[in-house]
């Protein structure tokens, strides 16, 4: 991991963000690439486009670099190379199209929700970050501002198209030294006996190189409950996912999104393109 890219509108839930991904960057030896966007109204964007300066617009990228400079001169980024970028564009468009411009090998996002996932699975700008982007997304639930990750469950249905996203998973969980809790979640709807799962799951592990983990089957009315079950019953640091593009987490997400899911799901979520 060379470049860890993290959006910022200044708010509070960004910088505990911010300090996530400094964490990271300390661990993996990393850049943080610190990006705001500015959403300006149309007649200002014409006047960029145009190459004139009229007073708003240069207000604005005056207040957004010295914002970002003070962010900067934090004492949890120091010994961190950080670079600072202001873009005018969407901030979705922006921050994706940034990513694959710059390289970047992780996204992470604060969440502005009452509960992480919540955030990811309303329409926002996070949730179409996760939706589309091409790298790891780490959303983090804005009370926190540390990730220990050092007990990381991961879900999922462990077929072929997993095999990818999941080497990826691998890689990210050795910054944390994690071990990996390997979940099959099992409902009415897609139920399978626990001899079918285990097999699924032990071949599938087969093809990679791996020690620290353990496997689980869970049982629950539908997955995003089982998911959120299962990480409160061991006590998770971080849930891992795969997404689908642009049917975002509808691989795992079905249907509507339960009481529970908004009221228990506090843990940060990291997500893999498939």
């Amino acid at each position: 991991m060379k470049r860890i890219l993290v959006p910022t509108d200044f708010s509070a839930h960004a910088e505990n963000a911010l300090k996530v991904a400094a964490q990271i960057a300390k661990k993996s030896n990393s850049e943080i690439l610190l990006l705001h966007m500015l959403e300006i109204p149309n007649q200002m964007n014409d006047a960029i486009t145009g190459a004139a300066s009229i007073p708003e617009v240069m207000l604005f990228i005056k207040k957004a670099n010295e914002t970002l400079l003070k962010l900067k001169d934090n004492d949890y980024l120091k010994g961190i190379q950080v670079t600072e970028f202001v873009k005018f564009e969407k901030a979705f468009d922006g921050i994706l199209s940034f990513s694959s411009e710059h390289k970047t090998d992780l996204i992470v996002m604060g969440s502005h929700g009452v509960s992480g996932i919540e955030e990811i699975l309303i329409g926002s700008n996070t949730e179409k970050v996760v939706r589309l982007s091409e790298v790891p997304v780490l959303v983090i639930k804005k009370d926190s501002t540390e990730l220990k990750g050092t007990n990381f469950v991961f879900a999922s249905d462990f077929s072929k198209e997993i095999k990818k996203p999941f080497e990826k998973m691998i890689a990210f969980s050795k910054i944390f030294d994690a071990k990996l809790n390997l979940v099959m979640i099992c409902t009415p709807n897609s139920f399978k006996s626990t001899a079918l799962s285990e097999k699924i799951m032990n071949d599938f592990i087969a093809d990679f190189k791996i020690t620290n983990y353990s496997t689980h089957i869970y049982n629950d009315v539908n997955i995003e409950k089982g998911i959120i079950n299962f990480s409160k019953t061991i006590n998770a640091d971080l849930i891992g996912l795969c997404t689908h593009g642009r049917t975002g987490l509808a691989h795992f997400f079905t249907g509507s999104i339960g009481e529970d899911l908004v009221n228990h799901a506090i843990r940060p979520v990291v997500t893999f393109k498939i």
